[in-house]
């Protein structure tokens, strides 16, 4: 999801000569583009910005721009720079439909990242509005209802993750945290080795070993 949006706005694909050495909105997305590439987050987002405050006639474009920019503020841990991007591109009309739904994702993200949970969950009920198809909606639902400790949400987030996507091991691990935090260990158990089998050379995979390897041994029936 890193870059969704950034590739939804992008007019052009990043080229490999160099960009232009101009100031348009153009040439800053064709350095953020090159910038993500290249795994430099913050300078993607930096350039999204460039490209934002340069973009002076289309607001809807200008609005997507700043919701690139917030997302690679994301990918680069910098979740207070995050939301002051994506609370431009929210602002006003810009956004719309599933555009929209995705930068409120991405606010909500941020939110969490900055301790503000009522803050996140607003914004994951408000995404839900146009996003409900987006497993990853309700994966990060399910997360954040761990941190506010409700168990109940987390297990209904995870099961709409789950149905989106069956078979994902980042979805599958997650739903075994859900699980060993409400308490039921076979079901944790369950979806951990669900992961492992699904992800067997990948992190989440290694990640769902580990917490197996945590878990006491399953209790089994003895003979009378």
């Amino acid at each position: 999801m890193i870059l969704a949006i950034a590739a939804a706005i992008a007019a052009v694909q990043a080229p490999a000569a160099a960009c232009p050495d101009v100031v348009t909105p153009q040439a800053f997305t064709c350095r953020a583009l090159q910038a993500s590439s290249a795994g430099n987050s913050e300078e993607a987002a930096q350039a999204f910005e460039q490209a934002a405050n340069a973009q002076s006639e289309n607001e809807a474009e200008k609005a997507r721009l700043w919701a690139a920019a917030g997302n690679m503020w994301i990918a680069a841990n910098q979740p207070g720079k995050a939301a002051m991007a994506l609370d431009k591109a929210l602002t006003g009309a810009g956004l719309q439909a599933e555009q929209r739904g995705e930068a409120l994702l991405d606010r909500a993200r941020a939110a969490e990242a900055q301790n503000d949970l009522k803050m996140a969950r607003s914004k994951v009920t408000e995404a839900a509005r146009t996003v409900s198809e987006d497993p990853f909606l309700w994966y990060f639902s399910a997360a954040l209802a761990i941190r506010e400790n409700d168990a109940v949400t987390a297990k209904e987030a995870i099961g709409k993750a789950l149905t989106l996507e069956p078979n994902n091991p980042t979805i599958l691990f997650e739903a075994g945290h859900v699980y060993h935090f409400a308490g039921d260990l076979a079901a944790a158990r369950d979806y951990w080795s669900r992961a492992s089998a699904a992800d067997p050379k990948g992190k989440s995979g290694q990640a769902a070993r580990e917490a197996l390897s945590m878990l006491p041994a399953p209790a089994t029936a003895t003979a009378r």
